[in-house]
């Protein structure tokens, strides 16, 4: 019996897939953390770095994300959700609201993993222009040019 060849939307997703499970499993090995909680602070950090951006950034960013990515960067988006603050401490905040308060925790260490991450990932313009975007205090979490 022969075998079909998958539809090209099928090789799209499953690529996809393997993209996402990339990042997460980078980022789980980055912080020795388990798939689940790498992907949980994931989230976290993406839902805070887009709520931090202007719309045109944002869509700049997201067009750059593997697709899994994006749904995760988009997931829970309000385009009408209050902006805030933008000190280093609101973002924490923000990712501490997504991902949970862990005594302890390293949030600096965690936020500059996803930075590397996305570094590692993402054009080196439009990782200036993120960076850029931030005050400094958070911009040290970037790794440097």
């Amino acid at each position: 019996m022969a075998t079909a060849e998958p539809h090209p939307s099928q090789k799209g997703f499953t690529h996809a897939a393997e993209q996402a499970q990339q990042w997460v499993n980078e980022l789980a090995k980055e912080l020795d953390w388990s798939e689940q909680n790498a992907s949980h602070l994931l989230k976290a950090v993406l839902h805070a770095v887009r709520d931090w951006l202007s719309l045109e950034e944002m869509a700049d960013l997201s067009s750059q994300l593997p697709m899994l990515v994006r749904g995760m960067f988009f997931e829970g988006w309000r385009p009408d959700g209050p902006t805030g603050k933008r000190k280093k401490r609101d973002f924490i905040i923000h990712v501490r609201r997504g991902f949970g308060h862990e005594p302890d925790f390293d949030y600096d260490r965690s936020i500059a993993a996803v930075f590397q991450l996305l570094d590692r990932h993402l054009s080196h313009s439009e990782i200036v222009q993120v960076r850029n975007s931030m005050k400094k205090s958070l911009r040290r979490l970037w790794p440097d040019d």
